[in-house]
């Protein structure tokens, strides 16, 4: 087996994950985690003072499941408040005077939902960061000689400027930072131009450009070569309909990557994303409204929680227990593919959560049955909310754009196919307004389903 043709990046490490060997090499690791954040992080110290824990009290991840409850952004936010917005106390605060001090990079969330949350990249991080990415890369099939076109934000956003460290290990791989910013019809005249034949980027902004490739190149968008489409930062890539409209009009194989350190595989049907990363991080689930231990089971569901076993060289999860508020449905049984590592899939995000007569519905949800109407509707469309959220006022109310060759006679029928679809899959009748192709504003960033018409009042 040549270089190039071996199965994983790194041939030592893969085929343990998700193996008994493996979690022995993770319990090894947490007694000199816990000291670490207990001795040089003062966010993590307070929280294990106030749990009445020390780090010795900590022999499994069990006991600190138990012990130390979980954290995320909007603790973050408290923190601050606390602080006066004064961002450099807080990160102090947050991550430790030791992993400051070797900060080489900043970046941050999108900001979408107020101040971002932090991503600090420190220069003991970029050896990680390269492991990682080379073993995610590996499996989204970069080779030597692939050019790799940038379409995330590139302006402080943490899928956006880090790639230029991410995918460095990788022998022969040219990295085109374009990034989102500059707008669809430069982006895809510089895909052209540079022949880059791999593009990371939301699945928002690759559905764009299947609109787009016509009217600024004058050709479909698969005349421009590209063979993978590495999409994340958003739910999509992991929705049938999404997936096998992005693979046909691209002719590429299309790779779902993030909430985590994860890829997909190239099985034919969508099989999550296979974690890589059980040596540098361990994953958990919690119940989202209790927070209590969900065992990793075939098939279970909760919020993902994510604890750094290398600290000093971490990647986006800084902090014990942290959450990125995403909801994930896990898989432990191997994959049809043959690749190592459970597999998780992203059911919706906790705080983008509906409940409609009670039943929980993700916007992750509503997309997956209106993009499968496409082209009979061109896939865009909002959430109105009356109301804030999770609490909805029924019916569920939806703007739906219907597609370029539909006239108004048919949208009676195609309304009553759409509502008996979502009933059958999402368990609600929505009420449709119908809106002209290309009413709505396109994201070339996150795309943001609810419409928030209760700030309006």
């Amino acid at each position: 087996m040549t270089d190039e043709n071996r199965k994983y990046f790194n041939m030592k490490i893969e085929p343990l994950l998700n193996t008994r060997e493996m979690r022995k090499i993770q319990e090894e690791k947490l007694a000199s985690t816990m000291r670490f954040f207990y001795d040089k992080v003062p966010f993590d110290r307070d929280r294990m003072d106030q749990a009445g824990v020390t780090p010795e009290n900590i022999k499994s991840f069990h006991d600190l499941a138990k012990a130390i409850p979980i954290t995320g952004q909007a603790d973050f936010r408290k923190v601050f408040d606390q602080f006066d917005n004064d961002m450099a106390r807080s990160y102090l605060y947050l991550f430790g005077k030791e992993r400051m001090d070797d900060m080489y990079l900043l970046t941050t969330t999108s900001g979408t939902t107020g101040i971002p949350t932090p991503y600090p990249v420190f220069h003991k991080t970029t050896e990680a960061m390269g492991e990682l990415f080379g073993r995610i890369g590996w499996r989204c099939h970069f080779r030597s000689g692939d050019r790799l076109a940038v379409g995330f934000g590139l302006s402080m956003h943490a899928a956006g400027t880090p790639h230029l460290l991410w995918y460095r290990r990788i022998k022969g791989l040219t990295i085109i930072p374009i990034g989102a910013e500059v707008g669809t019809e430069r982006l895809l005249s510089f895909i052209k131009l540079f022949k880059a034949n791999i593009l990371s980027c939301t699945p928002s902004l690759a559905t764009y450009l299947i609109e787009k490739s016509r009217e600024v190149l004058g050709h479909p968008v698969k005349s421009l070569g590209i063979k993978t489409l590495m999409c994340g930062a958003e739910p999509g890539a992991g929705i049938p309909e999404v997936r096998n409209r992005l693979e046909s009009e691209f002719g590429a194989n299309l790779y779902d990557v993030g909430a985590g350190y994860g890829a997909s595989c190239n099985h034919p049907e969508y099989q999550g994303m296979h974690w890589v990363a059980d040596d540098y991080c361990h994953y958990g689930l919690v119940d989202p409204k209790t927070h209590e231990p969900v065992p990793m089971e075939n098939g279970a569901t909760g919020l993902a929680v994510f604890t750094p076993l290398e600290p000093e060289s971490t990647i986006f999860m800084h902090n014990l227990r942290f959450t990125l508020n995403d909801i994930h449905q896990v898989f432990t049984e191997p994959c049809p593919c043959g690749l190592s590592g459970f597999r998780y899939k992203i059911v919706g995000r906790a705080d983008d959560m509906l409940k409609v007569k009670g039943v929980p519905v993700y916007p992750a949800a509503i997309q997956g049955v209106i993009n499968g109407f496409i082209p009979r509707v061109t896939g865009a469309f909002r959430i109105v909310l009356d109301v804030p959220p999770p609490r909805v006022i029924p019916p569920l109310k939806l703007k739906v754009e219907y597609g370029e060759n539909i006239g108004e006679a048919e949208l009676p029928v195609l309304e009553k196919e759409i509502k008996e679809k979502m009933h059958a899959i999402n368990k609600i009748k929505p009420e449709i307004s119908w809106l002209a192709p290309n009413t709505l504003e396109r994201a070339v960033k996150k795309t943001q389903f609810l419409e928030k018409a209760y700030e309006k009042k």
